[in-house]
């Protein structure tokens, strides 16, 4: 009886370590490239960059992700996934710290070491949730995108404040990530330790997986839906803030519209994978969330700020929808958690390496056609594109079939 109850009080523990580690490493995944855009201003000026050092501040991250995430994945059965993502965020302190040095080679080095930290999360985190929550994938996938939607909300609208109220400038507004990442990392330990002492840590063992994911159709089509859905957020996160002020809104309020994407994506985010995870295949999502874009696309193009607040929800709604529909594919669409973690890397390798051509894309034909209406076709091209494909990954097929 008292084992029982001692066994009870064990698995009760760990499912709240479980779920705290959802939650604090995905509070890690995006806060810390996010935080950087508001305080731009301030780390040119103290630092004295120009605008091809400026851009490399965002660039660094993604190509991490995208030449890292494959490496990461082949290399993920080495260690138990929660030792994985333990040095992950150890990785992400260093890079958080070196960040806010102060010279211009700290800053991009503290660059390199956070996209390496972030791509390992980025990557092993769905197979933890496939691991320790087989049968609950969409609501921990909720939980995993609300978080870290919630939090990049807050570095972009609060990266300002936090400099002022630390007292610290742009070093208080990139440093205080680090104290997320020291809460994620402490739970981790104490989860890995309480594993050891109760499941020998075989809970989350990764096995090896021989299955070549490249040579999958189907891992392509997420693939390539991951990629091609980033490269429509990160064009906006990029230049919306620009864009608005070109369709004269003044002050803050491009920054606040941003705010605004950001807060209404976390609702979507977190009901989208419960309801997702319960349907045979998703392909009604795919039109909603693409006749969505597209509506917002031509608003953009046609009406300029106007309805702007109308079109951030839209936007929302959209991005939300389709980059937790995304995270769930690696789930649902893999028959174990160590495919779980392949497709996790192929598709963010390839995801991101199509994402970090968008935002130069789009700046550029701006420059051909100041009206921006050329930078929003684009956009229409990709969501077009991003429909073939999201109808095919949305089926339900696995990688493996």
């Amino acid at each position: 009886m008292i084992n029982n109850e001692t066994r009870k009080k064990s698995s009760y523990v760990l499912l709240i370590l479980n779920i705290l580690v959802v939650i604090l490493v995905s509070s890690n995944l995006r806060s810390p490239i996010i935080s950087v855009a508001p305080v731009l201003g301030d780390v040119r000026d103290a630092l004295q960059l120009d605008n091809f050092q400026v851009s490399m501040l965002t660039s660094i991250p993604l190509f991490m992700f995208a030449t890292c995430s494959v490496l990461v994945s082949r290399f993920s059965h080495k260690f138990t996934i929660s030792r994985f993502l333990m040095y992950s965020l150890i990785i992400l302190s260093f890079g958080l710290l070196l960040r806010i040095m102060g010279s211009l080679w700290t800053l991009f080095a503290g660059s390199l070491f956070i996209g390496l930290g972030i791509c390992i999360g980025n990557v092993v985190t769905p197979g933890y949730v496939k691991s320790n929550f087989p049968k609950q994938i969409g609501l921990m996938t909720g939980i995993f995108a609300v978080s870290m939607n919630l939090t990049a909300a807050l570095a972009s609208g609060f990266s300002v404040r936090i400099g002022e109220w630390t007292g610290f400038g742009w070093r208080g507004s990139l440093g205080i990530w680090l104290v997320i990442a020291g809460l994620g990392l402490l739970v981790l330990i104490l989860e890995i330790i309480f594993n050891k002492k109760n499941t020998d840590d075989k809970k989350t063992t990764v096995s090896v997986s021989d299955f070549n994911m490249f040579k999958s159709a189907q891992a392509w089509n997420i693939s390539i839906f991951m990629g091609l859905q980033s490269l429509f957020y990160y064009c906006l996160v990029t230049w919306l803030p620009s864009l608005l002020t070109d369709f004269n809104m003044k002050g803050d309020s491009p920054g606040w519209v941003l705010f605004f994407i950001q807060i209404t994506m976390i609702p979507i985010a977190f009901c989208c994978p419960i309801i997702a995870s319960k349907m045979k295949d998703q392909r009604i999502m795919i039109i909603f969330i693409c006749t969505l874009m597209f509506t917002s696309t031509m608003m953009f193009a046609w009406l300029g700020a106007q309805w702007v607040y109308f079109n951030a929800v839209i936007i929302g709604i959209s991005n939300g929808l389709s980059f937790s529909l995304s995270i769930l594919f690696f789930s649902t669409r893999t028959k174990n958690s160590a495919n779980a973690i392949k497709i996790s890397g192929m598709a963010q390798s390839v995801g991101y390496l199509i994402a970090a051509f968008g935002p130069p894309v789009f700046g550029k034909l701006h420059d051909w056609d100041p009206s921006w209406k050329g930078s929003f076709y684009f956009l229409s091209i990709t969501v077009i594109l991003m429909f073939y494909f999201g109808m095919k990954a949305a089926r339900n097929k696995t990688v493996e079939d």
